[in-house]
């Protein structure tokens, strides 16, 4: 294993520590280091806090900002937070009008979240569940929450910023996480770094096919495809489970894991589209890039969500964070 480390058990908090001092404008970092939140909160609004474990950055705290989280908080690496950080969090960032928990389904992350909402007043939670690969796997009981999480922290984020009560936002958020659906593939394992290995093995010819962003398994171990063939497969899976809804205005967002580069998204986003397109989807917004990472895995996942009037304002309302960042 070859990783930039002082120290495995110094990791995370020596990561935060630079991060926050990279983005002092615009964060700030709380007491032990159990959260990440806006430096400059907006009264009246509704706080949101998200959270999971770490090494899928820039997911959470990359989107905490203007237009997007107010908070977010860090676990160990693919371990989930603990309900004391979240109650801290939640403690800072509420002004008054209640804090809103967006939740990845996982067993730890949903168990700690519920745990904190219980011991608050004014909390209310969405839990996301886009993954179309598998229903329930070795971290969940029922869908895993992915690369969809981002979709819905923008659009909440810019509902709240404008205005948007707690109740609504709630219902919101469900709609949006009802509307968006993913799925993955990987062609070579992360490796923890406390583990100092691999976390699974896989062939040089091979892929995993629906894999988890903890490196949980997918579908099925394949032989590898063509970039065309696996985008076919997903974006099938992907319209199969949308059924009818699949029709119209669609944002694409296709995230790499945190091992593959650029080009090869791009390349992945342009079989995506096609498809899509050919099949009655009209992709009117686009997102490429690594935001919901594996560490060091290499792939990527794709996700659809069917936009509306309102979906399509809120995605491309004013947003400011370290990792996305536009019209401001």
């Amino acid at each position: 294993m070859k990783k930039f480390l002082n120290s495995v058990d110094t990791v995370l908090t020596e990561s935060l520590d630079g991060f926050v001092a990279a983005h002092a404008d615009i964060l700030a970092l709380g007491d032990e280091h159990k959260f990440v939140r806006r430096r400059t909160l907006k009264p009246g609004k509704v706080a949101l806090i998200s959270g999971g474990g770490s090494g899928h950055e820039p997911l959470h705290g990359g989107l905490v900002g203007h237009g997007m989280l107010d908070a977010a908080c860090p676990g160990q690496v693919f371990t989930s937070p603990t309900p004391d950080q979240m109650l801290a969090a939640a403690e800072a960032v509420n002004t008054g009008a209640g804090c809103l928990f967006i939740v990845k389904n996982y067993e730890g992350d949903v168990m700690n979240f519920e745990m904190a909402a219980e011991m608050s007043e004014g909390v209310m939670q969405v839990v996301t569940n886009d993954d179309v690969a598998v229903e329930n796997s070795s971290y969940t009981t029922g869908r895993r929450g992915v690369a969809g999480t981002l979709v819905v922290e923008k659009i909440l984020g810019a509902a709240a910023e404008q205005g948007m009560a707690l109740k609504p936002l709630k219902t919101l958020g469900e709609r949006v996480n009802g509307a968006t659906r993913s799925m993955g593939v990987a062609l070579t394992s992360c490796t923890v770094p406390a583990a100092g290995k691999p976390t699974f093995d896989i062939g040089d010819g091979e892929m995993e096919f629906g894999v988890g962003i903890h490196g949980e398994p997918g579908r099925r171990r394949d032989a590898l495809k063509s970039a065309d063939a696996i985008a076919e497969e997903i974006c099938a899976a992907i319209s199969g489970d949308l059924g009818d809804r699949a029709k119209g205005p669609a944002l694409l967002f296709v995230n790499g894991f945190g091992g593959t580069p650029l080009m090869e998204l791009y390349l992945m986003y342009n079989s995506a589209r096609k498809i899509f397109e050919k099949n009655g989807v009209t992709v009117t917004r686009s997102l490429v890039g690594s935001y919901v990472t594996s560490l060091d895995m290499a792939g990527c996942s794709i996700t659809l969500t069917m936009l509306d009037d309102e979906t399509i304002a809120l995605w491309d309302a004013p947003v400011h964070t370290a990792a996305l960042r536009r019209g401001m």
